[in-house]
């Protein structure tokens, strides 16, 4: 099915018509505030054991953060949602919000990643991988980029994929796709966001997902999270 049938408006309560994707056959490759709170993380960036080690993040208070974030941030500019934390690298340049409830873990490939702490399948987690590229739009359309990803990368060849509505936003000059997907396989279905965005010679990778089954009941509280996710200069 061509790609360019997708639609470009992202919906905010019910599920768009969706492009049913099916099975890739090529071997898929690895990717890649309470409401006055933010967790930050600062790292030796030349200890890569290190910097895939669990993360001890220090928990600072918003006033006190103010000071070393500045002028990084547009995020500090904003009152940050009620039963919402922020998470903010400045070590690797990104930042986002996450249910203030939820618990840090150790997702195996990721730089940082929040669960539920009931339901592990419901979760937030960044990654990135190195590129060459300057901005999303030298990666390629946003139709093409997102088909890939949710074929090649995302998806196994035994599962299913519906991709939803996509859209493009910039803040502070940095552009960003994000979109909504399900990937189905016999016995289980999941559903989630993400965004994707180029900067400091990297290409960064926020999903946040759940159980399909789960889906209408927390989608709106997990796009607060999708569109929160912004990258910093470094």
């Amino acid at each position: 099915m061509a790609v360019s049938s997708l639609s470009l408006s992202l919906a905010s309560t019910t599920l768009p018509n969706r492009l049913n994707v099916s099975p890739s056959t090529s071997t898929p490759r690895p990717t890649v505030l309470c409401s006055h709170n933010v967790i930050t993380c600062s790292r030796d960036t030349t200890d890569n054991e290190e910097r895939n080690s669990k993360r001890r993040p220090l928990l600072l208070g918003l006033g006190a953060l103010a000071l070393s974030l500045l002028p990084a941030s547009s995020l500090l500019a904003e009152e940050i949602p009620a039963n919402y934390a922020a998470f903010v690298d400045k070590s690797d340049g990104y930042s986002y919000y996450y249910p203030s409830d939820w618990r840090e873990f150790d997702f195996r490939g990721h730089d940082s990643a929040f669960k539920d702490r009931y339901l592990q399948l419901q979760n937030v987690r960044v990654s990135f991988i190195p590129t060459d590229k300057s901005d999303i739009h030298d990666m390629g359309p946003i139709e093409e980029v997102i088909y890939n990803l949710v074929t090649h990368v995302y998806s196994t060849p035994t599962q299913v994929a519906d991709i939803f509505d996509m859209r493009e936003r910039t803040i502070d000059g940095k552009n960003y796709y994000t979109f909504e997907y399900t990937l189905t396989s016999p016995n289980f279905s999941r559903a989630a966001f993400a965004s994707v965005a180029v900067a400091n010679g990297r290409y960064y990778t926020l999903i946040v997902g759940a159980n399909e089954r789960r889906w209408r009941r927390v989608r709106n509280k997990l796009k607060v999270v999708a569109d929160s996710f912004k990258v910093l200069d470094i």
